[in-house]
């Protein structure tokens, strides 16, 4: 199971959110790349980097910062957040993202993010399906769909997509535990890669998400609040 450390950015600082309530910021570290150097220099390998201004306005804000990280460090990067038209996904790349991750534009505009799927490959487009009450959320959580995650997750197989990060709302930044129970069903009935995100709060968990069978786990707010350390993801890693 592949361990992703999460940086959010809001005005080029790392934050973390609670439930993506954007009046929950707490402001971690004003300077991402000294975060992500870290993580590198604890075995980490993978990167989950999430534009929370971009998710809000739509469009990506906060591209220096993830060319920063990508030209410093050797961190594969994930790059989320306001990715809606093709220069959006073109931007992200050149600024040295592995991956992109799109959630509500496979929402509100499916042809786009299935021309993504076709123009880039499916190792380079993950789904996003980030949800609360099993129901897809958009535009920064801000928006809640009536599209059960489940079938969300398996009509874009369908498509084609192979990976998946799924975040419940309601657990993220909360160190309550992951949503388990579903992240069992979604293994169960499909076998798409699935990322676990949202809620993780002890190795204990870590252990859970990788019996279950998860592809990989991210984490954020546990680390930065010192529930699971580095040494402990360093020798995980």
């Amino acid at each position: 199971m592949r361990i992703i450390p999460a940086i959010d950015i809001i005005e080029g600082k790392c934050v973390r959110l609670t439930e993506g309530d954007y009046n929950s910021k707490k402001v971690y570290n004003e300077n991402p790349l000294e975060v992500a150097k870290e993580f590198e220099d604890n075995g980490i390998q993978y990167l989950h980097l999430v534009d929370l201004d971009g998710a809000k306005a739509s469009r990506i804000i906060n591209h220096r910062v993830l060319e920063e990280i990508a030209s410093e460090t050797q961190l594969s990067i994930d790059f989320g957040g306001g990715i809606k038209r093709n220069d959006d996904v073109r931007i992200a790349l050149e600024s040295g993202a592995k991956q992109i991750t799109g959630g509500s534009i496979a929402v509100k505009d499916q042809e786009l993010f299935l021309n993504w799927i076709e123009q880039y490959g499916p190792d380079k487009i993950i789904l996003g399906a980030d949800c609360k009450d099993r129901k897809i959320a958009t535009s920064g959580w801000i928006e809640t769909s009536k599209i059960d995650v489940l079938d969300f997750i398996q009509q874009y197989i369908e498509k084609g997509i192979q990976q998946v990060i799924c975040t419940d709302i309601s657990k993220d930044g909360n160190l309550a535990g992951p949503s388990f129970e579903l992240y069992e069903e979604i293994l169960s009935k499909t076998s798409v890669n699935l990322i676990a995100s949202g809620g993780v709060s002890s190795m204990h968990d870590l252990e859970r998400l990788k019996k279950l069978g998860c592809e990989g786990v991210i984490i954020g707010k546990a680390i930065y609040e010192g529930r699971i350390t580095l040494n402990e993801l360093r020798e995980l890693c």
